[in-house]
């Protein structure tokens, strides 16, 4: 992983992707663990997944609008067509999360056996189509990140990916789950990213409403 301070930060995409890598993985076995007819457990899993997919769906809108265009613009052709997979992936992806975004709604009413299988096997799909395009995107996209693409552009593909962060108490649930699996300088770093009130936040009450949610949500802290 590049340096913390290196030009571009695509350190910090890397720490994001795990949150979709992991919570994805753990999607289908969280997902067929829910009794048929358990109302009450499939709102859990169910609430935290449609956000996870808001958050997935965000992410992905943010590089199609403000990364993939610039890269066309300054890298060659055979880079060019690297850029245009990862774009086909992306709708790929989109197809999945879209029907996934579908059957949670009816799966957390109706708790029904049916629809939660269904729902596990979607996430299996999409996990597996994740894997695959960060593992691409993570090992040729993001170095020519560091050569095409100026600091400011990036803050700015930053600044917009907080933008998808919930305007409640659920964006601690996410950040912490972000926060998950970062190294003490990455978690440190990520943070220091953050607007001031909302690191504060995180200090004072974030970091407990994260841990809260996960035991509820997974049954372990």
């Amino acid at each position: 992983m590049p340096a913390i301070t290196d030009r571009g930060n695509t350190w910090e995409m890397v720490v994001v992707h795990r949150l979709f890598r992991r919570e994805f993985r753990l999607a289908p076995g969280l997902i067929r663990a829910v009794a048929d007819g358990d109302r009450i457990r499939a709102a859990v899993v169910g609430e935290f997944y449609l956000d996870l997919v808001k958050g997935l769906h965000h992410h992905h809108t943010s590089e199609d609008e403000m990364l993939w265009p610039l890269l066309l613009q300054r890298v060659g052709q055979l880079d060019t067509d690297l850029v245009r997979r990862m774009e086909t992936q992306h709708q790929h992806l989109a197809v999945l999360l879209h029907h996934i975004s579908e059957l949670l709604p009816v799966w957390r009413d109706r708790a029904d056996a049916g629809t939660r299988d269904e729902l596990a096997a979607v996430h299996e799909q999409a996990s597996i189509a994740i894997d695959e395009h960060l593992n691409e995107e993570e090992n040729t996209v993001l170095p020519l990140v560091d050569v095409h693409i100026t600091r400011s552009e990036w803050e700015a593909l930053s600044k917009r990916g907080q933008e998808g962060l919930p305007k409640n108490s659920k964006a601690f649930v996410l950040l912490g789950a972000i926060l998950e699996d970062a190294t003490p300088a990455e978690r440190a770093a990520f943070l220091r990213l953050l607007p001031a009130p909302l690191r504060l936040a995180w200090r004072v009450i974030g970091a407990r409403i994260h841990r809260r949610a996960m035991t509820r949500l997974r049954g372990t802290d």
